[in-house]
């Protein structure tokens, strides 16, 4: 491909993410994080001086996301004084309260009255992302991927060790999970899969949220695999090549914060 092309190509994404919405998950109580969250919620937990909902509103608006919205939960009223002193770091920001949590199935739900209404790009996907996670993976990539591929649901997955396991098939659909020595849960019959760790960064096309017939306090995984075994389908994004790191402990925030100074990822 020419670099005229791969450049038009790019500034093909770029236009179209403009369009786009986002959901930064961030009503957990932080429990990994304790003492740290003891007086605030975690998504004001600090890396080098950048909390980490400023971090993750600032891979959003790079991105070309302007409008997003943060359920919260824990220490609400301290996010919400937080983003108006900082006046809402340039972006359009709604705050989805949950008083009971709503785990990220039930999150989304809540919010999604956020990502209706769009008529000049009713298809358009819009992103989800943890408030903890920390990486270069690209999203621009990453939406164009689902898109090409028209995806219900795109999941950046890694090779890496967890406890807690997604399955794929060749063709990179979801087929199950798998956690820790427990049984997998089959979704999709297939003769290969591949036992992949997600990232905590979805694409997700609006047509999904009809299809959550979930109540309550569901994980998002959950409507995933009962739209996979459906025929639904539910990509995996390969992310191997980029950097990633759950945020959900003191001692990751300390490695983050060492892989930030000593450039490993440019903050």
């Amino acid at each position: 491909m020419s670099s005229f092309a791969i450049a038009s190509r790019s500034n093909s994404i770029r236009e179209s993410a403009k369009n786009m919405k986002a959901m930064i998950l961030a009503a957990g109580l932080g429990t990994r994080l304790r003492p740290l969250t003891g007086d605030r919620p975690k998504a004001l937990v600090e890396i080098n001086g950048r909390t980490l909902l400023e971090i993750a509103l600032s891979r959003l608006r790079n991105s070309g996301v302007c409008e997003v919205i943060v359920n919260v939960h824990h220490f609400a009223g301290l996010i919400e004084d937080y983003l108006k002193t900082h006046d809402n770091f340039g972006m359009t920001i709604e705050l989805s309260r949950e008083d009971v949590l709503l785990d990220t199935g039930g999150g989304l739900k809540k919010a999604a009255h956020f990502f209706a209404g769009n008529s000049i790009h009713p298809e358009e996907p819009f992103i989800v992302h943890n408030v903890d996670v920390l990486s270069t993976i690209d999203l621009w990539r990453m939406v164009q991927f689902h898109k090409d591929n028209q995806a219900l649901a795109t999941l950046a997955v890694q090779q890496r060790a967890t406890s807690r396991y997604l399955l794929f098939d060749n063709q990179l659909q979801l087929c199950g999970r798998r956690i820790g020595d427990l049984e997998p849960e089959v979704a999709r019959v297939s003769e290969q899969t591949h036992a992949l760790a997600f990232s905590g960064i979805h694409v997700i096309s609006p047509r999904l949220l009809a299809m959550m017939s979930e109540d309550g306090a569901f994980s998002i995984i959950a409507t995933y695999l009962r739209l996979a075994a459906q025929g639904e389908k539910i990509l995996a994004f390969r992310a191997d090549e980029y950097y990633w790191r759950d945020l959900g402990t003191p001692e990751s925030l300390t490695q983050a914060a060492l892989d930030l100074q000593q450039n490993v990822i440019a903050q």
